[in-house]
């Protein structure tokens, strides 16, 4: 009875400024940008006839051949597996990580300097490091999929956490919530902005640390397929390859933005 009370009484807390947060994304807008820059592609690279800049059409066709005889799917497929593991952990352990450094200054005061360092360490640099620690693996990509997206996605929930009114933490503290009532109806709907973008800028780093540690020691995988092409100057799939990595991460992304304005629309409603 206690606990419905409680409850009751959290949900007449106002939202706070932060939920009024509201990304403005105009699908419509955005096709119409990439389908200019598609056109722009296609007349500079048969104007300039440079070799290294293929005109647009041809990279699509040989995204097609690359398609329709099955080569890049089995590489597409461990990518993705690679990734979804690496960035999910990245996720699970950066969004706990940062509720523990906003709400123990202990902890912040050890950690946060160690994370920032990382944050702007190049993870590229540590593969040789992983590769001598571990050997040639999959899980070296796993791992540095992990690192490129950690850091930023825990910085980003704990400053997002930081940022909500401390004036209804202590309402809620008033009405006797406990520490999970607390996160759960005062604490992650006010950081969802920041959170979210931390989870945004996490799967593009977690994109780029896949592809940089396939090209560099994996044997198979998007990286691997950039690496093997680009040695033999095959430069139109090249660019193939690029244009479906880029359309993934473009894919991710909206689904991100999808999910955000779903969760940010709970969190209002859940203070009303």
């Amino acid at each position: 009875m206690e606990e419905r009370s409680t409850t009751a009484a959290l949900a007449r807390i106002p939202a706070g400024r932060p939920l009024e947060y509201r990304l403005r994304f105009s699908r419509p807008r955005s096709i119409v940008s990439l389908a200019m820059g598609a056109v722009a592609w296609e007349i500079v690279g048969r104007a300039a006839a440079f070799r290294f800049l293929p005109p647009f059409s041809r990279v699509l066709r040989a995204a097609g051949e690359l398609i329709a005889g099955g080569e890049i799917v089995p590489p597409l497929l461990a990518s993705l597996l690679s990734l979804l593991v690496g960035y999910g952990s990245a996720v699970l352990f950066g969004v706990a990580v940062g509720l523990l450094m906003a709400r123990c200054r202990t902890i912040e005061f050890l950690l946060a300097p160690y994370l920032n360092a990382f944050l702007a360490t190049p993870k590229l640099a540590l593969v040789p490091v992983l590769y001598a620690l571990l050997g040639l693996s999959r899980f070296i990509q796993v791992l540095v999929i992990f690192l490129s997206a950690f850091f930023v996605i825990a910085l980003n929930t704990m400053r997002g956490i930081q940022t909500v009114d401390p004036v209804y933490v202590e309402m809620a503290r008033a009405f006797g919530a406990g520490e999970r009532q607390l996160f759960r109806t005062v604490l992650l709907p006010g950081s969802l902005p920041l959170t979210a973008a931390g989870l945004r800028l996490g799967i593009g780093h977690a994109f780029r640390g896949m592809v940089n540690a396939e090209m560099l020691v994996a044997l198979f995988g998007l990286g691997a397929m950039l690496r093997s092409y680009g040695g033999r100057f095959e430069v139109e799939k090249v660019f193939a390859i690029l244009l479906v990595i880029v359309g993934l991460a473009l894919i991710c992304m909206s689904l991100l933005r999808l999910i955000e304005r779903r969760t940010a629309g709970w969190g209002e409603t859940s203070h009303e």
